[in-house]
This record gives C-alpha cells, sequence and structure tokens, in this order.
C-alpha cells in the first residue's frame, strides 16, 4: 500500500505488550538480560522492586490514559542514484519525485572479501529498470509525559520522574517495534507468514531493518529533516525537530524501512573528507556544516 498513514491515538495497551524490558534495567545501571536478572543472585531482590514499581506506574498510565501514541508511516516506490543516494517517487510511474535521502558507505578498511556497506545497497539501482521501495516512519509515546513528570519533580520525587521518562521511552521502541511489525505484515506483507514470538523480534529474526539517522550506520542527522519534511511529522504526530536535531518529545523514534533479505544494521565507522565533499555537494549543504555533523565519524 503505497502512500502515507497516520496512527493517532494508538492502543497503548497493544504497545506495552512489545517491551522489551532490558534497556529498561540498564536505564537504572543494572546489567543483565530481562527476565533472568528477576532472579540474579546479587542484583534480583533490586531488580524485582523495580519491576514491580514499573508495572505499578505503568498500569496508572494505561487506566488513566496518561500518555498518547502518534504514529505515521510512508511506503514509496524508489531507486538509488550515484551509489549511494535514494531518489524518492510518489507512485510506480514515477514521475514525481518527493525527495531524496543521502546514505554513507563505510570506507575504514575492511577483510578481504568483506563489502563496504552503505543502506542504499539494500534498494534496486535506477540502471535495474524495475521498481523497489522503501520506507520512513515517526512514532512517539511521550505526548503527556511533561506533565508526568513536572508533577514528580515539583515533589523532588526523581525516582519516579526518572522512571516516567524511562517506560515512555520503552513504549516508543515497543511502538517501533509493533509498527515494523505491522508493516511486514499488513501494509508492505512481505512478512506476511511471519510467526515471530517477542523474543525473536527484539532479536530482530525477520527481513527488512528499520536504521535511524544519528545511529551508527547513517550518522547524519540533517537526513531527519528530509524524514520530517517527507511525511510531515509534526503536522500529523506532534513530533518537532530541536536546533541539535533531536525529537521532542523525547520517547520517540523515527528511521527508514528497507525489506531486502540481506539488509542488516552496521556501523560507518570513520569516513574520509572525500566522501563528506561528495555527500555535500549531493545534499547541496555547506561542507562545513556537514562535517560538524559527522564529525565524531571523520578519519582526518
Amino acid at each position: 500500500k503505497i502512500g502515507v498513514e497516520v496512527l493517532k491515538n494508538y492502543d497503548l495497551r497493544e504497545i506495552a505488550e512489545y517491551i522489551d524490558w532490558t534497556p529498561f534495567f540498564q536505564t537504572w545501571e543494572m546489567r543483565g538480560r530481562y527476565p533472568k536478572i528477576l532472579d540474579d543472585p546479587e542484583k534480583g531482590v533490586e531488580a524485582r522492586k523495580l519491576f514491580a514499581d514499573a508495572q505499578t506506574m505503568l498500569n496508572d498510565i494505561l487506566d488513566n490514559k496518561l500518555l498518547q501514541a502518534n504514529g505515521i508511516f510512508g511506503l514509496f516506490p524508489a531507486h538509488t542514484f550515484c551509489d549511494d543516494s535514494i531518489e524518492v517517487f510518489e507512485d510506480v510511474t514515477k514521475t514525481k519525485k518527493l525527495t531524496e535521502f543521502h546514505t554513507l558507505r563505510q570506507q575504514s578498511k575492511r577483510k578481504e572479501g568483506l563489502p563496504y556497506y552503505a543502506f542504499s545497497d539494500f534498494l534496486a539501482p535506477k540502471e535495474a529498470g524495475y521498481t523497489d521501495y522503501m520506507g520512513a516512519f515517526a512514532v512517539t509515546t511521550g505526548i503527556g509525559l511533561e506533565a508526568i513528570v513536572e508533577k514528580y519533580e515539583k515533589d523532588n520525587d526523581d525516582y519516579n520522574s526518572i522512571m516516567a521518562k524511562a517506560l515512555a521511552d520503552r513504549l516508543a521502541e515497543a511502538f517501533a517495534e509493533l509498527l515494523h511489525l505491522k508493516v511486514r505484515r499488513e501494509y508492505w506483507g512481505y512478512g506476511a507468514d511471519e510467526a515471530l514470538t517477542n523474543d525473536d523480534l527484539i532479536q530482530e529474526k525477520y527481513h527488512g531493518v528499520r536504521p535511524a539517522p544519528g545511529y551508527p550506520g547513517c550518522p547524519d542527522h540533517t537526513e531527519k529533516i528530509t524524514l520530517f519534511n517527507l511525511l510531515e511529522v509534526e503536522k500529523h504526530v506532534g513530533i518537532t525537530l530541536t536546533e541539535n536535531l533531536a525529537m521532542y518529545p523525547t520517547a520517540a523514534v523515527s528511521g527508514f524501512y528497507f525489506a531486502h533479505p540481506d539488509s542488516r544494521y552496521f556501523g560507518l565507522g570513520k569516513i574520509g573528507k572525500d566522501q563528506v565533499t561528495d555527500i555535500a555537494k549531493r545534499k547541496n549543504q555547506p561542507f562545513e556544516e556537514l562535517e560538524r555533523w559527522l564529525s565524531p565519524n571523520l578519519n582526518y
């Protein structure tokens, strides 16, 4: 199903079923996998108390609808050009181009025979002559969080303030997981016969990836601007981008969908001035500005 779908006020109870609790414990600097951590001889007692408190607050959030979940995604015909860039179109005729995304390619020396990846590798090139597709999405479960946090901070209750933020973050990641599942099984349909448990989802035992701008494989935060403009995220979902291109509310996830069976996550590593120069030209962006955004990834 080509085009954009908006999911307003999505059922938080359904989202909560997809929470990955392991990172929740990491927020509290408790290393260990859920549910094993609950029976850990050293951390078990503290972990069980933390988990019980989390369930109490989560139930309060669900029962009283203290948070709102909004999401949006789009599926579009797309192809790559110049190896690392992507053209996105309105429909299969490819007469109306909507936008371009620019991915970055690994440049650090790799073992012989290993490919140098860019996310554009998981789409068909223009020359292939057939229609391939990509997706983009943004979700938040943070609408209403400010009021909850304010209430706790007024009472100098740091514990519950951190708890509320941690739960909102977990719900946002769960929403991203659930939406990706629905896209694979229903909207895009390439994973219609999937039968995966929650653990399978956490371990990403499905075809396709959803990389997020600003993360190791695509560290260029400025691609978020293009994604937000394409989907009109602020208008439909209520997520805005700050000056530093962080999302607000902070309990939010955005990214791309690639469906290729060989698609995978990877870290970009260090890249050279040649690539930054080339991409800045393609993006029509001042070189110094792009260089600033990519500073942790520069090899010069």
